[in-house]
């Protein structure tokens, strides 16, 4: 995004130039670093219901940091709307610099980076096999340019699967074609809805990212809280790896993916965000369920029947 944008003209190094962005996971972390190396400043908006660990590494790597309260899309308040705002107030100012908004949900730079890099990689990586791809979606960047490239580049008849975790409605969009979640329901809902502790993927509206790759997703899984705190604690306690929210829904929707094709089928996932920046909320809910004590007996049970039973996926798909 940052350069396309130099090469359009709209951000030149070292002029006093400034990236905008509404962001509730890694792209503004991401953006934030990249600024301070390619001379320019961060300005990044965010809800401020995410984890305060984000917040504060930004801080930590020299971006500006405003955190507003939870809006809907269509209110001019929204951390998004903000940006885009800030970005254009700044650029009005007429004093040489301007104020860059780097809309990474409708950027085509954005599925376009993926299509370019992370699909040969995977594909690399598991030496051209691919039988399926499992991944969420906040902007809808990488599972649409992932399955843009394994599947119109490559040639590959790769099953691409959303993650999606409760509260948004990607789910039934891919399943049914309708933009809808439960706590849509008449009666449900809120003026504020915050409907799961998973950040950075599951939306209720289509952004041009997941557009551009969505006739290419074959199927969906929803993922319950629950199940991701699960799994999250699972990678902890067998692999040693310590995941963010959005990484163990992948895992939960890969196992269920799993589940559904033959054995021996490679199923590819992406792990996108480590727990460090996840410990006062996600990892919080992990705790608070009881999972972090030692009589939970997760080093007792042991292989493919025992991970089934702790996310909830025994007996179904």
């Amino acid at each position: 995004m940052i350069l396309t944008a130099e090469s359009t003209g709209l951000l030149a190094p070292h002029r006093g130039d400034t990236i905008y962005e509404g962001t509730v996971g890694s792209t503004g972390i991401s953006l934030a670093a990249l600024a301070r190396a390619r001379g320019y400043r961060a300005h990044i908006c965010m809800p401020s219901d995410q984890s305060t660990e984000k917040a504060t590494l930004l801080h930590h790597l020299g971006a500006t940091v405003e955190r507003v309260p939870p809006a809907p899309i269509t209110s001019p308040d929204h951390f998004v709307n903000l940006a885009r705002r800030r970005a254009a107030e700044h650029t009005a100012r007429g004093d040489g610099t301007r104020g860059f908004f780097a809309d990474q949900f409708e950027s085509a730079a954005n599925y376009a980076a993926h299509e370019e890099t992370t699909g040969p990689e995977i594909l690399r990586q598991t030496g051209g096999r691919v039988d399926a791809f499992v991944a969420g979606a906040g902007t809808g960047g990488t599972i649409s340019g992932v399955a843009r490239y394994l599947k119109r580049t490559a040639g590959l008849a790769t099953r691409v699967v959303l993650a999606d975790p409760q509260g948004s409605g990607l789910y039934n969009k891919v399943r049914h074609g309708v933009m809808y979640a439960a706590t849509e329901r008449e009666g449900t809902r809120r003026r504020s809805q915050v409907d799961s502790v998973v950040e950075g993927i599951g939306i209720n509206r289509l952004t041009a990212n997941f557009e551009a790759g969505r006739e290419l997703v074959d199927d969906a899984v929803r993922v319950t809280d629950e199940q991701a705190c699960r799994m999250a604690r699972w990678l902890v306690e067998r692999d040693g790896v310590f995941v963010g929210s959005s990484s163990a829904v992948n895992c939960v929707a890969a196992v269920a993916t799993a589940l559904r094709m033959p054995r021996g089928s490679v199923v590819v996932t992406v792990l996108c965000d480590s727990g460090t920046r996840h410990v006062s909320k996600f990892w919080k809910q992990v705790g608070e369920m009881g999972l972090e004590d030692e009589d939970e007996g997760w080093g007792v049970e042991v292989g493919e029947e025992a991970l089934l039973k702790a996310i909830g996926l025994k007996g179904s798909t």
